[in-house]
């Protein structure tokens, strides 16, 4: 008798303290305040002269700003914030403290004499010397552009010649010119009409004597509804319409057009090679108005061109040209033109790396490849054409660290003298001064806290400590760096990257459920590698206890082509192989990782791989929330998934829906949707909730009203907690209608 009374009370005593109760949920939402506990944390600096800069710092005592001298290596508050304070809220009947107090969109003069920024929907001016604060125009709200719109190629107003004695412009579909001293008006073009019109963002050379635009043949628009159903100002719903391309849909096609002024002409381009086009951009004309350029995007993403035009004869020239059997990743690619484009620098993945190659600007010969290695060229920051050098950033250049840390480099033009100017194992950003020869340089990792330094650009020789920040205060509740775990991929060869993150009470000798946030969209990583305290994806959800897990699989970007490529045609693979593999490695070294209770969780194209994992990994992925996510590829932009996917469309888009895989549901699954997202179209996750339904499938569906592309706001925030501690914990959640 005793000894059942003994296993009754330990199983009530377990029960009891295994509750979430709705404190837990509020220490969880206080886990912003991490932030605070931080100390001298710089967070951005602004060059005034090529010796002066200010910067801002955030911490316990809010917002502050200072201004550093290059020159004397002395930093001092940039203005008396106390003073300040005291204006605005005499000026705006406001009661405003110290450590709340920010400036929204600061700038600064050059003498550090006056801030002009805005405040309460005004703008203001603070005159630091004088003390005195004014009040300016009321602030002009900005219209809002929708980033599907497409261009209008007739939006745009009669072009000035750059010696000021004509003005051309589009009329009637066609290309014309007037003399402003004569008033004689030239038609240069015929063939113009409404279907297929030349573009009205004509580009004049700089001797006045040509012009250059493309001819635009006009696609059908498309467009996608969304109901909102309950408006803030009428009963009844509303009906809304975006433009909006998704993949297989026409495209318009621009061609490269070509005017002579002087003899009132146009000089033939032959264009028939860029008919099947993604889109053909950035014309830009030869400062010696010899040639004019632009770049060519072919469909599918398979051939990429930079192109040029001779301004007499119209014949055409490749100066750059990226093929790849899967795809270019054109996003990535950077140009720099050298002695008005008789060189110029361009980015290729060619030899399977992204690196810098230095082309002969009127051949399109390469002369030489400038980096080279297994490691990834980022952004050309500056080009001394004199000193034939270059300041860029890179990452994975060290063998052995991580390989998606950046640094900043110099290096010569013939490939020569690589330098690293950051050579702290760490990950760097940098603001450099107008002569790039000073950098202010913050480095971090998520496992070091960040130092913000001047540099000599150089010799990368330190010359000041800026700021140092201090965690002691955030370690004093039970804060812990999150750790960098690797581990070997789906090959047993390539390294993969992650991070375990820990509750601020972990107790190692607990058993925590995993969770996996993932974005795995191709084109970059996702795994943070600076410093955070706080960081709004998981630091929450970790406190009510689980061990929370980011990780960069195969198939994500700034690695290797071969790395990359791994998503083309196939992201419903999303790098799970490789996710699986590194967290069944991490439970390995970590028995309080509970490698039977994984669930996982994203957004967008987030919300399409947690998804896909749970509907093809159902034995390692338990339960998965989703939200907003592009689950059916055919559904989505064109631009982005074309890019992944190709073109045309084939039978590889309906394998990698989830609308196919949705009969497969075996786990627990919650979808989260904004009514009004107009990233993804809503229907995206519609037609998976359809092919659930259909297929028989339990699981939940949470529609949020008048809301965006979204993770779910505080409502679908407290719906994935109480998803993931139910069915991963097996407890009930609180009660929140009491």
């Amino acid at each position: 008798m005793r000894i059942i009374y003994l296993l009754v009370f330990v199983a009530l005593s377990h029960s009891v303290l295994a509750q979430i109760s709705v404190n837990d949920y509020k220490r969880a939402d206080s886990t912003y305040l991490f932030n605070s506990l931080v100390t001298h944390h710089q967070l951005e600096a602004t060059w005034l002269t090529d010796s002066t800069f200010w910067y801002k710092t955030n911490g316990s005592e809010g917002i502050k700003y200072k201004l550093v001298s290059t020159s004397s290596l002395n930093k001092k508050e940039l203005f008396r914030k106390d003073l300040l304070l005291r204006q605005y809220n005499s000026l705006f009947g406001t009661n405003k403290k110290s450590d709340s107090f920010s400036l929204k969109n600061l700038k600064v003069d050059n003498e550090a004499n006056t801030l002009f920024f805005e405040a309460e929907n005004y703008h203001c001016t603070y005159f630091i010397d004088k003390d005195k604060l004014e009040k300016g125009k009321a602030v002009e709200k900005k219209e809002d552009t929708y980033w599907a719109t497409s261009k209008d190629d007739l939006d745009n107003d009669p072009v000035l010649s750059p010696d000021s004695i004509w003005m051309a412009y589009i009329k009637n579909y066609n290309v014309f010119v007037k003399n402003l001293k004569t008033k004689e008006e030239t038609q240069l073009s015929n063939d113009g009409s409404a279907g297929d019109l030349y573009s009205a963002f004509l580009k004049w050379s700089s001797d006045s004597k040509k012009l250059a635009t493309f001819k635009v043949r006009q696609h059908h628009k498309q467009y996608f509804y969304m109901i909102e159903s309950s408006p803030k100002d009428q009963l009844q719903p509303k009906l809304h319409k975006r433009e909006y391309l998704k993949p297989g849909d026409v495209v318009p096609i621009r061609r490269p057009a070509l005017f002579s002024v002087e003899d009132k002409k146009q000089i033939h381009v032959d264009g028939s090679a860029f008919e099947h086009q993604f889109y053909a951009i950035s014309l830009k004309w030869r400062n010696n108005s010899s040639a004019f350029t632009f770049e060519y995007n072919e469909r599918g993403h398979q051939k990429y061109q930079v192109v040029k035009v001779d301004a007499t004869s119209g014949k055409i020239t490749i100066l750059a040209e990226e093929k790849s059997k899967t795809y270019v990743e054109y996003i990535q690619n950077q140009r720099w033109d050298l002695n008005d484009g008789e060189e110029m620098i361009w980015k290729s993945e060619r030899d399977g790396w992204f690196h810098f190659y230095l082309i002969d600007g009127n051949t399109g010969k390469i002369k030489n490849q400038i980096t080279k290695g297994d490691f990834y060229a980022r952004d050309i920051i500056h080009v001394d054409e004199e000193k034939r050098e270059m300041i860029f950033s890179a990452n994975g250049v060290k063998k052995g660290a991580d390989p998606y840390l950046l640094q900043y480099y110099q290096i010569k033009l013939d490939g020569s003298k690589m330098k690293n100017i950051t050579p702290e194992e760490a990950h760097h950003k940098a603001w450099f001064n107008e002569s790039k020869t000073l950098l202010v340089d913050k480095y971090s990792k998520v496992d070091k806290a960040p130092i913000t330094v001047l540099r000599d650009a150089k010799s990368g020789k330190k010359l000041m400590t800026i700021e140092q920040s201090d965690v002691s205060k955030l370690q004093q509740k039970g804060w812990q760096y999150p750790e960098v775990f690797t581990a070997k991929g789906r090959d047993d060869k390539t390294d993969i990257w992650g991070i375990i993150y820990r509750p601020s009470n972990f107790d190692p000798n607990k058993k925590y459920p995993i969770l996996e946030y993932i974005y795995a969209g191709p084109g970059r990583n996702h795994v943070p590698k600076n410093f955070f305290a706080y960081e709004w994806k998981f630091s929450s959800i970790a406190e009510l206890g689980f061990i929370v897990v980011q990780i960069d699989g195969m198939g994500t970007g700034y690695r290797s082509k071969a790395f990359a490529d791994v998503a083309w045609k196939n992201l419903k693979d999303a790098g799970l192989p490789d996710r699986i593999k590194w967290i069944k490695e991490a439970a390995k070294k970590y028995p309080y990782m509970d490698i039977n209770k994984v669930g996982i969780y994203g957004g967008s194209a987030g919300g399409q791989s947690s998804t896909a994992a749970v509907l093809q990994y159902p034995d390692f992925y338990k339960v998965a929330v989703s939200a907003c996510g592009c689950h059916d590829n055919r559904m989505d932009k064109i631009w982005w998934n074309e890019l992944w996917m190709g073109y045309p469309i084939d039978k590889s888009y309906k394998e990698n829906s989830n609308v196919t895989m949705a009969k497969n549901l075996e786990g627990k699954l919650m979808l989260i949707l904004g009514e009004l997202d107009d990233n993804v179209d809503p229907s995206s996750t519609l037609q998976v909730v359809d092919a659930l339904i259909k297929a028989g499938k339990e699981f939940e569906f949470v529609i949020l009203p008048g809301v965006g592309h979204t993770l779910g706001g505080k409502f679908g925030e407290r719906k994935r907690r109480d998803f993931f501690i139910k069915h991963l914990m097996g407890i009930e959640p609180p009660n929140w209608n009491k």
